[in-house]
């Protein structure tokens, strides 16, 4: 691919691929936010809070993994209707129907699910303290799930629609009214109930529901998305529903398998002490931050894909690949480069002054963070690439044999056979990682071939 194509492509894919990641990472500030002060609460404040929203990330992420498939759905039948010269309203107004449906019952299940982990928290190893503390936030954080994959499946019909960038202004406005909450709710001020590390929680569910009803109203305002806007999951069709669950589930458990393999990965950490489990929460949130620039070009990929698929364009659907990884290459260099020169700098927002323990941790995890980000943005990539291509239970196998199969010995073998600690976890993190990546582009590539045959077939035979 020559570089004058690569930087049109880079255009091109930037034009979607810019406000999502930007959107994403003001979405990761909120936990940022939580996660910092959390810190100024103290580090045991920070132990069991992080261990809270963990959990709640591995839940909330797998309900986000079933209604993902309405952005590539919504995207391939606009596409299809542009090229027939057809209104195609009626499938898209379909598709919205049954996201809301899948993240009603998403958040509903999701919600009992948490508050039951809550109650098995010192079976897991942890200390009882940390135990009884990230049980109350958990409990504060459920109810917000419902609303939150509201959220989600409003986004994706959005996005879908190449029109995603009031997503930004919302999630913004979010970032403030999230930090002033916590304030109130932790201090007590403004009359509200002084609820200290549990107000986090608090908060947070409460901005999950005005999010979702600023997004809606923002879509019923917009000239071209308030026609296909129907979200009522009352009216989803069951056909639709099964449709999208099809291709959902296998992304969710693909969200759940990464998600989960990071939440042990906490739960190994806080079988080391309190700072092992702080370092651990600091540096998870600072990859955490950075995954949402790999989040928005996963995405902005995928519904490109699927866009190019349904008109028959294999060649671009290959030069998305390229592109995509290009992008993430160059900035999780200029990234990793700022995490070897200044590592204190981007710890202490999260480990206070006298966490030296924790900070002396966290610094020499950064130097491994510092490679595996950009296996972890390429294996998103992979996984965003193969949903476009309408594979996601082949994106499912091949991050169970990445995360469990590889990277789960590999930390066993790092972390405990080798003493390393939390320094071995994260260095299983990235074996599993990068072999994931490696698969997963692989995949793509196979699946991009057969699907250039099926279409040089069915043109032979017509």
């Amino acid at each position: 691919m020559g570089v004058h194509v690569l930087l049109r492509d880079c255009r091109a894919l930037a034009s979607l691929a810019v406000p999502l990641v930007l959107t994403q990472l003001a979405q990761v500030a909120l936990t940022t936010t939580d996660t910092v002060m959390m810190g100024l609460l103290g580090t045991g404040e920070l132990a069991a809070g992080g261990l809270a929203l963990v959990l709640f990330n591995q839940v909330r992420t797998m309900g986000v993994g079933l209604v993902t498939a309405v952005g590539n759905h919504t995207a391939a039948a606009a596409a299809r209707a542009e090229a027939a010269s057809r209104d195609g309203a009626g499938d898209i107004r379909a598709i919205v129907r049954a996201g809301t449906a899948v993240a009603t019952l998403a958040g509903i299940a999701g919600a009992v699910l948490l508050a039951a982990v809550g109650q098995c928290l010192p079976l897991l190893g942890q200390d009882a303290d940390v135990a009884h503390r990230a049980r109350a936030v958990l409990l504060a954080l459920a109810p917000g799930l419902l609303p939150c994959l509201w959220f989600q499946a409003v986004r994706q019909f959005t996005v879908g629609m190449r029109r995603p960038r009031a997503l930004l202004r919302i999630t913004l406005a979010s970032v403030a009214v999230n930090a002033a909450l916590n304030w109130a709710f932790i201090h007590g001020a403004g009359g509200l109930p002084r609820l200290g590390l549990t107000g986090i929680g608090v908060a947070t569910s409460v901005v999950h529901l005005l999010s979702f009803a600023a997004l809606y109203a923002s879509a019923r305002r917009d000239a071209e998305l308030a026609p296909l806007l129907s979200a009522n999951p009352l009216r989803a069709g069951r056909a639709e529903v099964r449709r999208l669950l099809a291709l959902g589930t296998p992304i969710a458990a693909t969200y759940g398998s990464e998600a989960g393999f990071f939440s042990l990965t906490a739960l190994m950490a806080g079988s080391f002490g309190s700072a092992a489990l702080a370092a651990h929460t600091a540096v998870n949130q600072l990859v955490y931050i950075v995954f949402q620039v790999a989040v928005g070009l996963s995405h902005a990929a995928s519904v490109n894909v699927s866009r190019e698929l349904a008109l028959g364009d294999v060649p671009a659907a290959r030069r998305l690949r390229n592109t995509a990884l290009a992008c993430a290459a160059t900035a999780m260099t200029v990234v990793g480069a700022g995490y070897l020169a200044f590592p204190a700098l981007f710890l202490r927002p999260f480990l206070g002054a006298g966490d030296d323990a924790a900070l002396s941790v966290a610094t020499r995890l950064l130097a491994v963070v510092a490679v595996l980000q950009f296996f972890d943005c390429a294996q998103n990539i992979g996984v965003g690439l193969l949903r476009g291509l309408e594979d996601t239970k082949g994106g499912f196998r091949l991050t169970l044999v990445g995360y469990w199969l590889v990277g789960l010995p590999a930390v066993l073998l790092f972390g405990y056979a080798a003493g390393l600690h939390t320094l071995g976890i994260w260095l299983g993190l990235l074996t599993g990682l990068a072999s994931t990546a490696a698969l997963l582009l692989r995949r793509y590539d196979a699946g991009l071939r057969a699907h250039r045959t099926r279409i040089i077939g069915f043109q032979e035979s017509n």
